[in-house]
This record gives structure tokens, C-alpha cells and sequence, in this order.
């Protein structure tokens, strides 16, 4: 009996550490993933491009990369407002788009409505926007936080650990908890919809638009939350999705996260798994994140995109 629960165990760790598709049984077309404009990545809150060699998109770029995509990893405020992000991160889209022509922004959390951002004021620079478990109708979580006694402190503490965040990965911006959290509020939310409604359902839990002005829009996420028992980020998500009730990462319940095309909004991830963190410990039975990028960036090429 123990030498099959040696076995099984073995079994577990080897599928879990394996790369999405292992060499041996690979049958990915190395083209799979290489669409016409380059794949542009946009974290969220407390993102990062990557520290002392960890990216906050943990593998997913390389293995993107790996089956033919030209992708990109940008750097924005950790904490600021949806527009100083966007702000931010439109240079270094001018940059790319002045090399491809456009390019396909996947924004994971606040990234997605950053990437907005960019396709309302200049859509000649954008092919697709994605966002992954982004807040597109704002968070409880923000909503709580947010005007509360307890803002002050939280600031405090955010914003010394977003410059450290900001310190150890060279980006050199300022933080802004403050305006962070009041731009992921339903109210902030709500106003940066007005300003950048495009894609963003007009129900309260249907579809966007799929395009407007040339831009085509996607969107997926998670409603799971306690999804590995190795990672210790979970117990933190089970605390914040004690406050938003219903089905959610942990951090943006399921009907938030839609936008334009809903791809998916329930896969068995939470908030950090939907980008393979933390350090790609997800659930063992449900589809590894990095091959969900892997047939959207394959998506994006079907498209002509």
C-alpha cells in the first residue's frame, strides 16, 4: 500500500511541475501562438515586470514565446489611478506599435482597464484588448476599503510596499493606493466606463460589444479560490472573497470580469493563478493558465489579429 501512495504522489508532483505540454507528447505546431501583432502584457496591482528573475506573468510570456508569439512585458505604477496607469503605459505601446503596426493587449486585474485606456484614446495602436480577472464593474473588496477608518493605514502600507515592489524591479514611478482603490470602486469603475465604455455590458451580467473602432475585446477569469494547498496566497484570497460573496477569484466576482467576448468566466483559478502565480501553483484539475494563453494568443492569430 505504500509503495502505491509513493507512486501517486510521485505522480502528482511530476504533473504538476511539468511544463504545460511536455516534450514527449508535445504536438503543439511551433506556430501555434504566432499572431500578426506582437502580445502585449499588462499587470495589475502590486505587478511587476519581473524581480530578482520572477516574472509576474509566471512563464506565460516565455512559453508564448515558445510556440511562435512576439510578446512583451510592460511596466505601469503598481498602485495609481486607471489613467495614470494607462498614461504610463502608452509610450511604451508607441514604442511596439512604431516597430508592428498594433499590437494585442492582455491585461491581467487593473491592467485590463488600464489596456482600455489605451484602445479609447488611441485605437490605431490596438488590434485586441483581453483582460484576465479584471474589475470592469469595480471590486467590494476596493468598495470597502475604500473611505473606510482603515484606508489610512492601508495606504500607508501599500504604497511602501508597491515602492518597494517599484524599487527591487526598476521601474521608478510613484504609488498611489488611494487613487488605486477609488478607481476599482463600482463608483470609480462606473465613471472610467463612462469615459471608456466600449465593450462593457450594458447588463449586468451579459457581453460588451466585441469590437468598436477596429479593437476587438475578450475577456476571462475565475471563481475559484482555495485552488492548491501549497500556496500560501490562498488563505489570503479566501479572506478577501469573504467580502464579495457569490462566485469569485477572491478578489472581482464573476459578472465583473466581462467584457467584450467572455471566453470563460468560472475556470477554477483564483485571482493569482490567473496569471500561474504564485509560482504556478494551481489546481491539478483544472486547465493549466498558461496553455488558457496559449489557445487565446492561437485565437488571436485565427482571427488575422
Amino acid at each position: 500500500m505504500k509503495t502505491w501512495i509513493k507512486a501517486l504522489a510521485l505522480a502528482c508532483t511530476v504533473a504538476w511541475s511539468a511544463p504545460s505540454a511536455a516534450w514527449w507528447w508535445d504536438s503543439t505546431p511551433s506556430d501555434y501562438t504566432d499572431t500578426r501583432y506582437p502580445i502585449v502584457l499588462v499587470h495589475g496591482m502590486f505587478g511587476f515586470d519581473d524581480i530578482v528573475g520572477v516574472d509576474y506573468w509566471y512563464g506565460v510570456a516565455e512559453d508564448l514565446r515558445r510556440y511562435g508569439a512576439d510578446v512583451y512585458t510592460t511596466q505601469v505604477p503598481a498602485l495609481d489611478s486607471t489613467i495614470a496607469r494607462g498614461e504610463a503605459l502608452l509610450p511604451q505601446v508607441e514604442a511596439i506599435a512604431a516597430v508592428y503596426g498594433k499590437v494585442n493587449l492582455i491585461g491581467h486585474s487593473h491592467g485590463g482597464p488600464t489596456a482600455r485606456y489605451i484602445s479609447r484614446v488611441r485605437p490605431d495602436l490596438v488590434a485586441s484588448v483581453t483582460s484576465v480577472g479584471s474589475p470592469h464593474k469595480g471590486s467590494p473588496v476596493a468598495d470597502l476599503i475604500y473611505g473606510s477608518p482603515a484606508e489610512s493605514a492601508a495606504a500607508g502600507l501599500g504604497n511602501a510596499l508597491a515602492g518597494l515592489i517599484d524599487l527591487l524591479s526598476g521601474g521608478g514611478y510613484n504609488q498611489d493606493m488611494r487613487a488605486s482603490l477609488q478607481s476599482l470602486t463600482s463608483q470609480g469603475s462606473a465613471e472610467f466606463n463612462n469615459f471608456a465604455p466600449a465593450g462593457i455590458p450594458t447588463t449586468s451580467c451579459g457581453e460588451g460589444a466585441y469590437s468598436a473602432n477596429g479593437v476587438r475585446f475578450y475577456s476571462w477569469g475565475g471563481t475559484g479560490v482555495l485552488t492548491n494547498a501549497l500556496d500560501p496566497s490562498d488563505a489570503l484570497l479566501g479572506v478577501t472573497s469573504l467580502v464579495i460573496g457569490g462566485a469569485d477569484d477572491g478578489l472581482v466576482g464573476r459578472c465583473s470580469n466581462h467584457f467584450g467576448q467572455v471566453i470563460r468566466d468560472n475556470y477554477f483559478m483564483n485571482h493569482l493563478d490567473e496569471v500561474n502565480q504564485a509560482l504556478g501553483l494551481h489546481s491539478l484539475f483544472e486547465t493549466d493558465p498558461k496553455a488558457v494563453f496559449q489557445q487565446h494568443a492561437n485565437r488571436l492569430k485565427n482571427a488575422g489579429l
